[in-house]
């Protein structure tokens, strides 16, 4: 009877055991995502936080960028282009003009249809980012399928351009999750997102460069990593000015490639 009883405490034990594990499993795979990418914007000069979108810790661990060093009045621009809406040479030329490093995030339609833009970005010093090939949500795919998106996007950007490496990942829509970081750092990416940006994606709902100019210049902030995307209007229209602005305040515009302290 005693060794039966042993027996039956033991057992419950193990169920117990088998219980919270069970739990922490669930805890885990919850904390691992999928998430899409928000955060605190900046106002009146103080900082973004990303303290509570609950995937701080995720982003700390796979070295993803959210910002620069918040001490340092230094601005990074980047550009989303899944598609070309005939404004890419004139942010081009704004660019060369007032000599700003940019870095151009391009999907495979991109690629491949802009050649000779891929070409004139990197022979002005610009860095051409991944942003996937078929711009999919990146935690709907296998990690299998995210390394051919990559690997293509890499390949045919530095087929056209000589571009000697690819090092900067911004997925579509900023979906991600564990497996998307876990499988693009091993590839060598640093998963870049952003501290800075406003609702300018929208070709049918442009504003005007007024509006553009204030979105942005609202939330200029030390370390900003500023996304924009290149189908806008508004922003072509507002760059060389949102540029001065930020120079007048005392920023100086830096390549990722620069960026000596990677936050969160």
């Amino acid at each position: 009877m005693k060794k039966r009883g042993v027996l039956r405490s033991a057992l419950v034990l193990l169920m117990s055991l088998a219980i919270v594990l069970t739990i922490s499993g669930a805890v885990l795979a919850a904390g691992s995502g999928p998430f899409h990418f928000g955060f605190k914007k900046s106002v009146n000069g103080q900082l973004p936080s990303i303290n509570e979108e609950g995937f701080k810790e995720l982003l700390q661990k796979y070295d993803a960028i959210f910002m620069g060093d918040a001490e340092q009045k230094e601005l990074y621009l980047t550009f989303d282009n899944g598609y070309e809406n005939g404004y890419t040479s004139r942010i081009l030329d704004t660019l060369k003009e007032k000599k700003v490093p940019a870095t151009f995030f391009v999907t495979g339609h991109y690629v491949k249809t802009q050649a000779d833009l891929l070409k004139r970005m990197t022979a002005e010093g610009h860095i051409i980012g991944n942003h996937s090939w078929n711009h999919p949500d990146v935690t709907t795919i296998s990690a299998e399928k995210l390394t051919e998106e990559l690997e293509r996007v890499k390949k045919e950007v530095m087929s056209i351009t000589g571009q000697p490496d690819m090092k900067y990942l911004r997925t579509p829509r900023g979906i991600f999750d564990e497996k998307s970081l876990a499988t693009s750092k091993q590839l060598g990416y640093t998963n870049v997102f952003w501290s800075l940006a406003y609702m300018d994606w929208d070709v049918k709902s442009q504003r005007g460069a007024q509006y553009a100019y204030d979105k942005v210049t609202a939330q200029l902030h030390p370390g900003a990593v500023i996304l924009l995307h290149s189908i806008s209007k508004d922003n072509t229209e507002a760059l060389g000015r949102i540029i001065d602005e930020a120079k007048n305040r005392g920023y100086e515009f830096k390549s990722l490639d620069q960026m000596q302290k990677k936050a969160p």
